[in-house]
């Protein structure tokens, strides 16, 4: 049995073949090869995209979808979310995609070894599918030819589980990840890190923004965001002149993470990060579930 917890799961062999499936899935709608299959979504945080891409993903494979809703599951009556998973696997389910608060609940889950676990983005630590597509967008772009591509990511990096996954996908795939943010959102590490966006953007092809994770802040950071736009958005004046793309997980904060302008531009690919996302999540879903069933 096979799961995704995070992008460390997955061989480079794994990735490129995910990748391969994902860009056939895209010029050619494949036929119904999980018809007859069921997943489950177990989405204990709010999402949009990637819920909706998921069951998108999953019915374009011909596979039925169940959402259950944990504010009225039994987790709410003081059930274990252990003895959760485990009654929901008894129904024998293909699969569950899950979303949840905390680092460790899919691989606690994924050890129990019922049914695969697909990790839909976990604490701040995980978004595998996120770091997949967000890989595939950037591969569509530039022909394959990422070696030593620069990466620029900006914006709230210590509580992102997308910019958690994406690094250490982008560093493996040989991407050159560079870290902006202020300090309070600059995360240990050791990669190039930045406070001044404006002194790496020459030297950039591509630029993630991040939203600040304001749900995930015990306490504001900043008492005005429209002061950290002044240093962090990514506005006209910025992209202007310069040779890289603009990339975002959403949601977007309009004119705090990317100005209306620049989402308005050819340089940015956020919707085509969206559409991607069903052709990549339906290949993790066949990797996981044909090819590895």
């Amino acid at each position: 049995m096979q799961h995704l917890v995070d992008v460390n799961c997955l061989s480079r062999d794994d990735i490129f073949k995910i990748m391969a499936d994902a860009r056939a899935f895209k010029k050619q709608m494949p036929p119904k090869l999980l018809d007859n299959k069921l997943l489950i979504t177990l989405f204990f945080e709010p999402s949009t995209r990637t819920r909706s891409s998921f069951e998108v993903a999953a019915k374009r494979l011909g596979a039925s979808v169940v959402h259950l809703d944990p504010t009225r599951s039994s987790t709410k009556k003081g059930e274990s979310l252990e003895d959760t998973f485990a009654n929901l696997c008894a129904m024998a389910p293909d699969g569950v995609i899950l979303r949840h608060s905390q680092n460790d609940t899919a691989r606690v889950l994924a050890d129990m070894e019922l049914t695969p676990i697909i990790n839909a983005g976990t604490g701040n630590l995980a978004h595998p599918t996120q770091a997949l597509l967000d890989l595939f967008t950037i591969l569509e772009h530039f022909d394959g030819n990422i070696e030593a591509k620069r990466l620029t990511i900006v914006g709230d990096i210590a509580n992102s589980r997308v910019a958690s996954s994406g690094i250490r996908l982008f560093t493996k795939m040989g991407l050159n990840v560079s870290l902006v943010a202020p300090k309070p959102f600059m995360p240990e590490t050791e990669l190039k890190n930045f406070e001044d966006l404006d002194n790496v953007l020459d030297n950039t092809d591509i630029l993630m923004s991040l939203r600040a994770q304001l749900e995930r802040h015990a306490k504001p950071i900043f008492d005005d965001y429209s002061e950290y736009a002044k240093h962090y958005c990514v506005t006209k004046d910025r992209v202007e002149g310069r040779d890289f793309i603009v990339m975002h997980p959403g949601p977007v904060m309009r004119n705090i993470d990317i100005s209306d302008e620049v989402l308005a531009s050819s340089k940015s690919l956020v919707l085509e990060q969206v559409k991607n996302g069903v052709f990549v999540r339906m290949a993790v879903l066949k990797h996981l579930l044909l090819d590895n069933g």
